[in-house]
């Protein structure tokens, strides 16, 4: 507000000296120009003085001297113009930030804040807040679901877009979960709520907003310091201008030339740009830093099930080996895998409830993510994992069926069960490919990214199988957390670049938190994954991944052009300045176009 209103000032008296001087008062001209620099004046020494106290050295300092020396130099045209670029800057700095950050406080804005719940027969109006886990909701036509929850009653067809930027709306049939923040674009449904408002997928998305709006690139770090040499220089070229020409003018004219403080600002104005803009495509980047890094990646890392994968795979088949039949196999793997986080043993425990198996609650239970689970169940030792994990607990392998266990073909996987000491057979799941990921690793390579890799905790024949079918050679597979924490070590190690990890699971959280860039693939709400990740892809496509690194790519590239292109611009003028070819109205002039046209150009990276 403060700065529309100086701007508005400063080119009111600009006007008004224009007119005067065309009526032949070249006095009152002068005067009407003095004011409208004192205006802009006054503001700017206190916001520099406390800059100077807090050891902020800008270049508002060097604005400051050009407007005060014209003023004692009798050049009220040339301060009015000056005063005119800071506080017109400053104006179209807070509306290109604005614009910039416009998808991001949209996502904000449109919080869930009400919601019409059931109770004792009526539905009442609360507080979103105020909902708890098993109330019953509804949703009207066109109102946002306030908390993550269970479609009951009829089916509901809703409006995800302003999560995951997808136009067009996807049917929930009854007994299938509907994201919070999401918005019902058919009939009114009932949703039962299974997480607190504080705790569903919208509230999570709005955290990770606050935190990308608060981290600073470090490119953007590195454009402030430009202050701290320019400043010494520019008073240097100043006086040796003024002492060589005898002339203070010849001074003020570099001065003038040397204000661009809105060019300073095209750089964070680029990577907000570029934050809202993945914002709107369902990837949230938590902060400029983070985008400035995607801009140089090196290496992709990429775990199997839930990231390339959709990760809810099914149970396709059982092969029983042992003295237990398929269903009885199927029975114990699931009962034990019901205390599992993995998306595997949830597909057990769908598959054995589809098949109507009665399942026990599991006792002593161990389970090493990623890798397996052993337990208890109705008196009986039970495992449940990998081949790798199941020899590491004793179980011998080399009498069973080998082709039976290890052909599970295409993009299906595995995972053995051990019941008693006796490997007892293996099931089979199938896991579909997530949308967009049969071009990933190509879109990748366009991209210069030179190793892409893919990181599992998996069978060797599933992870080999996905990484064919994608086009990826560099394959390591049965890696549980610590072994895929040592593969992004080695990898650091060895790259030329940022190094990014993708991964969706529990299991995958060390393993983003210690990559250069984090990427969690969160379709389904938030999760551990999801707060330890640089960057949280809140929509089911694969190929956001690569559009996250293209966006980074983009912002950092336009960021360097605004800072490099403006920066070469000003200092050209200010040597055609110093030698006495650039009077300072036309410097004034000159620098102003510079600096709208370089947060102009920063606002790009909203786009493409």
């Amino acid at each position: 507000m403060r700065e529309r209103a100086l701007a508005a000032a400063a080119l009111t008296a600009l006007l008004a000296g224009g007119v005067l001087w065309l009526a032949g008062e070249p006095d009152w001209a002068d005067a009407a120009w003095g004011i409208g620099a004192a205006v802009v004046l006054l503001p700017l020494a206190v916001d520099t003085a406390r800059s100077l106290l807090h050891g902020d050295v800008g270049v508002d300092a060097i604005a400051l001297i050009a407007i005060a020396g014209a003023l004692v130099l009798g050049e009220q045209l040339t301060a009015a113009i000056v005063a005119l670029m800071m506080s017109g800057g400053a104006a179209l700095e807070a509306w290109a930030s604005g614009r910039a950050r416009r998808e991001l406080r949209l996502l904000v804005d449109r919080a869930p804040r009400i919601a019409n719940r059931h109770l004792n027969g009526a539905v009442e109006q609360v507080a979103v807040n105020e909902l708890r886990v098993g109330d019953l909701v509804v949703v009207r036509a066109g109102e946002l679901v306030p908390a993550d929850g269970v479609v009951e009653g009829a089916v509901a067809v809703v409006d995800e877009s302003a999560l995951t930027g997808e136009p067009l709306p996807v049917t929930i049939a009854a007994g299938s979960p509907v994201r919070s923040g999401t918005t019902n674009a058919g009939n009114a449904f009932e949703a039962r709520v299974t997480h607190a408002a504080e705790d569903s997928a919208y509230a999570a998305i709005v955290r990770l907003v606050a935190a990308a709006q608060g981290d600073r690139a470090r490119f953007t770090r590195l454009a402030d310091r430009y202050a701290a040499v320019f400043l010494p220089f520019t008073l240097v070229l100043a006086g040796v201008a003024w002492a060589a020409a005898g002339d203070p003018v010849r001074a003020l004219a570099v001065l003038v030339v040397a204000t661009p403080c809105p060019l300073i600002l095209a750089a964070p104005i680029a990577f907000v740009a570029g934050l809202s803009r993945a914002a709107k495509a369902g990837v949230i980047v938590k902060g400029s830093g983070v985008l400035e890094r995607l801009g140089s990646v090196w290496a992709v890392l990429l775990d199997k099930t839930g990231t390339v994968t959709t990760g809810t795979p099914e149970v396709e088949r059982v092969v029983a080996t042992g003295r237990l039949g398929a269903e009885e196999t199927l029975r114990l793997a699931a009962s034990l895998d019901q205390l599992s986080a993995h998306v595997v043993a949830e597909s057990l425990v769908r598959g054995a409830a589809a098949r109507g198996l009665g399942l026990e609650a599991p006792t002593a239970v161990e389970e090493d993510p990623g890798r397996g689970i052993a337990g208890v169940v109705g008196g009986h030792r039970v495992v449940v994992g990998s081949d790798g994990w199941l020899e590491s607990r004793g179980y011998a392998l080399e009498g069973t069926d080998g082709q039976a266990l290890a052909d599970t073909g295409g993009d299906r996987g595995m995972v053995l069960v051990g019941v008693d000491g006796r490997l007892e057979g293996a099931i089979v799941v199938d896991d579909p490919l997530r949308g967009g990921a049969e071009s990933l690793a190509a879109e990748l390579r366009e991209l210069g990214v030179e190793r892409i890799a893919l990181v599992s905790g998996d069978h060797p024949d599933a992870a080999r199988d996905i990484a064919a079918l994608i086009g990826i050679d560099e394959v390591y597979a049965d890696q549980a957390p610590a072994e895929k924490l040592s593969v992004v070590e080695r990898v650091r190690a060895e790259s030329r670049g940022s190094v990014v990890m993708v991964g969706d699971g529990v299991n995958d959280a060390p393993a983003l938190a210690l990559a250069d860039v984090g990427i969690a693939m969160a379709g389904k709400g938030a999760t551990v994954s999801s707060e330890t990740a640089d960057v949280v892809v809140v929509v089911d496509r694969a190929d956001r991944i690569p559009l996250s690194i293209r966006i980074g790519r983009r912002s950092l590239h336009i960021a360097r052009q605004s800072v490099v292109v403006g920066l070469g611009l000003s200092v050209g003028a200010m040597f055609v300045a110093a030698f006495g070819y650039l009077p300072p109205v036309w410097g004034a002039v000159f620098q102003e176009v510079i600096d709208v046209a370089v947060i102009l150009n920063a606002l790009r990276a909203l786009h493409g």
